[in-house]
């Protein structure tokens, strides 16, 4: 009876030891929460309940099963002592990485409430979310290394390669080299405020705004939801287009062809009511000019303004859309025209009659002289 109460009571109160100090914690939490609820992280460090419950129910189990005085137990006691062993390892390091990513989390909460700057919150998101990684990236691999060195064999390879350090390293860093170039680029980024979470870019001619970015990649989310994947290399030696950067206010312009008689004034007129029905448009500026003239037609451009790449889209297409239609519905003799007729003479004036070629008779030269069959100059 004894062989079955001692595991069996061992086991329970493991089990009950974690799930109050769990609850104990997480009652602590909430109050602290809900006394500074201007602080997010008391909340957020809720979410470390389960690491820390495995934690500890892992170094409870690897402290007392060996009080099961179970023969099972004590033959397999080395293996079942490296099992917890590593699960020990594998707990620990994801309740940190699970307490830092709160922390961070926290923190930049705090930080956007409290800023009005986009960019400014842009540029912390940034480096926010690849100081994250970089923590977890540090975490794994020291748990990692911590596992294989609960192996005998493991220490022995580890004396020999801590011997040959140099030489590895040197090895590595040359087959990693495109790896560690797109590291470096990526906390060059991140600390160098070159482009952040959420800019407007424009790459190899492709507009987008910046979904993702990584240690080794960077995602570009395109207006048709495409998702365009680059190396961060690429944004340290390649030249781009950051819409973004010192602000996200933007000017675009907007091109009509027209004939000569377009009335230039009343487009004007139309441009400013079509602007203040327009909610896209910041009010910042606005104009209509005669940039250029052509023998048919006139190049006529209209300048406006938004606060973002995707409300100047919006205005410009606005834009031209109604100033077509109001052209069309009121204007129409203002719209590009191709002359197909022949060109008029001035009053009282006639074409020259033509000399008579050879083969020809004097009856058709006199039939091209009254008008007949006149050639058309281009004219008109």
């Amino acid at each position: 009876m004894e062989n079955v109460l001692r595991p069996l009571s061992v086991v329970v109160g493991v089990l009950v030891i974690t799930l109050l100090a769990g609850w104990l914690v997480d009652l602590a939490l909430r109050r602290a929460d809900s006394r500074h609820g201007e602080t997010p992280l008391w909340g957020l460090l809720r979410r470390c309940r389960l690491p820390l419950q495995l934690v500890l129910c892992t170094a409870l189990l690897g402290a007392s099963y060996t009080q099961t005085r179970l023969d099972l137990v004590h033959r397999h006691r080395t293996v079942i002592g490296q099992t917890l062993t590593l699960v020990l390892i594998g707990a620990s390091a994801w309740l940190v990485v699970r307490v830092a990513a709160t922390v961070v989390e926290a923190s930049y909460s705090r930080y956007a409430t409290a800023t009005r700057d986009p960019a400014r919150v842009r540029r912390v998101r940034t480096q926010v979310t690849l100081i994250q990684r970089v923590v977890i990236a540090v975490v794994a691999t020291v748990a990692v290394a911590a596992m294989l060195l609960t192996f005998p064999a493991m220490q022995t390879v580890g004396t020999s390669m801590l011997a040959s350090a140099g030489v590895l390293g040197i090895v590595a860093g040359v087959a990693a080299q495109s790896t560690l170039g797109n590291l470096f680029a990526g906390l060059q980024i991140a600390f160098g405020d070159m482009v952040r979470i959420g800019d407007t870019v424009v790459v190899d001619g492709e507009w987008g705004t910046i979904d993702e970015i990584t240690l080794t990649f960077l995602s570009v989310r395109t207006w048709d939801e495409r998702r365009i994947t680059m190396p961060v290399s690429y944004f340290t030696s390649q030249p781009f287009e950051n819409w973004s950067r010192g602000g996200a206010q933007m000017t675009g312009t907007v091109f009509f062809h027209l004939d000569h008689s377009a009335p230039v004034a009343a487009m004007r007129e139309q441009l400013r009511e079509v602007l203040g029905e327009c909610a896209a448009w910041d009010g910042r500026d606005w104009s209509l000019a005669v940039t250029d003239t052509t023998p048919s037609t006139i190049e006529v451009r209209a300048v406006v303004t938004a606060k973002n790449a995707d409300d100047i889209w919006t205005v410009r297409c606005a834009v031209r859309e109604q100033l077509v239609g109001w052209l069309r519905d009121h204007h129409p003799y203002a719209l590009p025209r191709i002359a197909t007729s022949p060109a008029i003479l001035p009053p009282g004036e006639q074409w020259p009659t033509p000399a008579p070629l050879d083969g020809w008779d004097s009856g058709k030269a006199q039939a091209v002289g009254n008008g007949v069959n006149a050639p058309r100059t281009g004219r008109g």
